[in-house]
C-alpha cells in the first residue's frame, strides 16, 4: 500500500510537472508550439530553467496531497522534484 501511493504521486509529479512545463513553453513562447520552444530553449542555453519552472505545479500537488493528509503520495512528488532538481543540475553543467 506504501509503494503503490508513492507511485501515485510519482505519477502526479511527473504529470504536474509536464502539464507546467506545457504551460510555461505556451506562456513564453510568444505564440510558437511546445516543439519549437523546447527546440529554441535547448538551442539557447534555457531549457533548465523551462524545466524547472514547469516544476512549480508540483508544489500544488504536494500541498494538496499534504492537507488531505496523503503523506506518501506527498513522497512521491517530492521524490519526482529532487530528481528534476538534480537533472536540470546536471543538464546545466553539460
Amino acid at each position: 500500500m506504501i509503494k503503490k501511493n508513492i507511485f501515485i504521486g510519482v505519477l502526479v509529479g511527473l504529470i504536474a510537472n509536464a502539464i507546467g512545463l506545457i504551460i510555461v513553453s505556451t506562456l513564453l513562447g510568444q505564440g510558437d508550439d511546445f516543439l519549437t520552444v523546447i527546440k529554441n530553449a535547448a538551442k539557447e542555453g534555457f531549457l533548465g530553467k523551462l524545466i524547472s519552472l514547469g516544476a512549480i505545479l508540483n508544489l500544488v500537488a504536494f500541498f494538496i496531497f499534504i492537507r488531505k493528509k496523503q503523506d506518501y503520495k506527498a513522497r512521491g512528488v517530492l521524490l519526482i522534484t529532487i530528481l528534476v532538481a538534480i537533472f536540470t543540475f546536471f543538464f546545466k553543467m553539460l
